[in-house]
């Protein structure tokens, strides 16, 4: 048996401990030393390659280069060095993929493990002729759909109201009723599908429809995968259809998160429209600016609402635009994943890192598509696919070469899908994650579009968040003056566009594009007859009064308009009901 002094015993742990102690210090000191040391000497290497690109340009620089400016009107070096990212801490600002701030993918392995969803915006005259091209995508090897609906659809009228007049099933398709959604997706499995619409103001309505034909094939709400853009804000400054006043259609909004994560989890209860804020002609910094803005805005709904943030956020997602300027492109998605991770962990603490994700959809740029000489468009549109792949995208869409002059075709369709598989399967871009990570230059634009966004969001920030500031007409006045510049520089011809300012040639008039026939609404409006025929009145009377109960109350209304869709109340008059109750909102005129 060892026997042990305990006086000696305390004494020896006493000792250690004061050693340990020392010890720490020590080496505390020393890699505070150490850290200082490296700091000085990358101080001392970034002025050295500064000294030495000085020495280069006098070298073989026989004159100044002209100033090139980026589309966000940032200055573009001739070479890019070291010198240009000084403070650059590669864990801190890039870390690795799948890990926050998610500089360079959200996913691990991002497309070796699985490649982004292929999608085409499609949609256009009946429910029919729109069920037959989605089922052509998928045949082609679309990996999920992408809705596009009419006007009427889209502001809350009927195809047979006399304001419908000229617009039924032109830019998408019309849906009028549960009966229109029955077809559009016949012989589509939505337990399979993932489904993404492109509907604001009206979107609760819509996401009410899919469940409701979700339940008639026994697919069960929590199996359904999709979004619903529910982007309302944006309508505001970007694309004009709305219906309500700002206030009730943040309650909208916030009822379909509730609703959403409660009975539909795997769905995408909003995407945020960047790519809109960017067609209606602001810069690449604003895109993610105002949209991050409009974000928060409703990330505050939700919360005063009384929803947890790790309950909603990670369901929020995203659709961006591509355009043409390749590596500010791809810079612009690296800054704003960076950036929205930061927003959200810091601004609204939240917890689960899957609400630090940026997860988006892109769509290349439709205003970059030009009538003269189309098939250049093809080349554009895979800069533009290969920029968001590069930047780490989920889900993509490639615009037809001919879209700037009408719906595209099954042959442009068939090709803009193409690009996305040719990408994928045969550039070899998809191989590693994030290639373009540590070029002087991709880093240099992050970290500056990163830092011009921020300083766009806190100004929004200062006048009341993004509410305010669409009250006030700012964001609509800031794009409107970033559209004017850049017409002015293809006007001046300082900016080329290939075809169109430069380059031109004579050309005969394009054959073969597709025209919606102007007799869809007569049919829709024949079907609306016969659906209003053979419905039970009481049940619509019933559903519409019970709506209109509530929107005059605080409930959430998805509840009521789910029922007012199974009853196949018509949208445009589950619209009227809430039209009578909130009123419709007035824009702001700007000068």
């Amino acid at each position: 048996m060892i026997m042990v002094n305990p006086c000696k015993f305390f004494a020896d742990v006493l000792l250690y401990q004061k050693f340990s102690k020392i010890h720490r210090a020590l080496m505390g000191s020393f890699l505070e030393r150490r850290k200082a040391r490296m700091e000085e000497e990358g101080e001392m290497n970034e002025k050295k390659i500064s000294e030495e690109k000085n020495k280069w340009a006098s070298r073989c620089l026989k004159k100044t280069p002209e100033k090139i400016q980026s589309t966000s009107g940032m200055d573009t070096q001739i070479l890019y060095t070291p010198a240009e990212i000084p403070q650059f801490d590669y864990l801190k600002d890039l870390g690795f993929a799948g890990e926050y701030p998610f500089t360079r993918g959200i996913q691990p392995t991002m497309y070796r493990g699985r490649v982004w969803s292929m999608r085409q915006y499609s949609g256009f005259a009946t429910a029919e002729e729109s069920n037959r091209r989605f089922k052509y995508l998928l045949a082609q090897g679309q990996t999920g759909l992408s809705v596009a609906f009419d006007l009427p659809t889209q502001i809350g009228y009927d195809s047979d109201h006399p304001l419908s007049q000229g617009e039924v099933g032109k830019v998408g398709v019309a849906i009028d009723s549960l009966a229109d959604m029955e077809v559009l997706l016949d012989g589509i499995p939505l337990d399979k599908v993932s489904t993404s619409m492109t509907i604001n103001a009206t979107a609760a309505i819509l996401l009410a429809m899919y469940v409701a034909v979700a339940e008639k094939q026994g697919v069960k709400p929590a199996d359904l995968r999709g979004t619903t853009q529910n982007d309302v804000l944006k309508e505001y400054v970007a694309r004009g259809t709305y219906i309500f006043p700002p206030q009730p259609s943040m309650r909208l909004i916030t009822n379909i998160f509730e609703y959403c994560s409660r009975e539909v989890p795997q769905w995408n209860s909003i995407s945020v429209g960047a790519y809109h804020v960017r067609e209606a002609g602001s810069t690449a910094v604003q895109e993610v600016a105002f949209a991050f803005s409009i974000a928060i805005a409703y990330l505050e709904a939700g919360v005063k609402a009384g929803l947890d943030i790790d309950d909603f956020a990670p369901r929020v997602s995203w659709i961006f635009n591509t355009h043409i300027n390749f590596l500010e492109e791809v810079a612009k998605f690296r800054a704003a994943r960076r950036l929205w991770a930061k927003i959200i962990k810091e601004r609204f603490k939240a917890k689960d890192p899957r609400s630090w994700m940026l997860r988006f959809h892109t769509q290349t740029g439709g205003c970059t598509l030009t009538a003269q000489q189309p098939l250049n468009n093809l080349i554009r549109t895979t800069f533009q696919a290969m920029a968001a792949v590069l930047g780490g995208c989920q889900s993509l869409a490639v615009c037809s070469y001919d879209e700037a002059m009408a719906l595209p075709t099954e042959e442009s369709v068939r090709l803009s899908l193409r690009t996305q598989q040719i990408i994928a399967h045969e550039s070899g871009v998809a191989d590693t994650v994030d290639p373009l990570g540590g070029s002087y230059f991709i880093e240099t634009l992050t970290n500056e579009i990163e830092k011009r966004a921020s300083e766009y969001i806190a100004k929004i920030d200062q006048m009341g968040g993004a509410v305010a500031a669409i009250e006030k007409g700012y964001i609509q006045q800031e794009i409107q003056e970033s559209s004017y510049r850049y017409q002015k520089e293809i006007e001046l011809g300082k900016k080329i566009l290939v075809g169109v300012n430069k380059f031109q040639i004579q050309e005969p008039p394009v054959k073969g594009l597709l025209k919606v026939d102007p007799k869809v609404r007569e049919v829709q409006a024949k079907k609306l007859a016969e659906l209003r025929a053979g419905r039970n009145r009481q049940q619509v009377e019933t559903s519409l009064a019970r709506l209109k109960e509530v929107a005059k109350g605080n409930g959430n209304l998805m509840v009521p308009i789910l029922d007012s869709v199974r009853a196949y109340c018509t949208l445009g008059e589950i619209c009227d009901v809430l039209r009578e109750v909130f009123g419709e909102y007035e824009p702001i005129v700007t000068v």
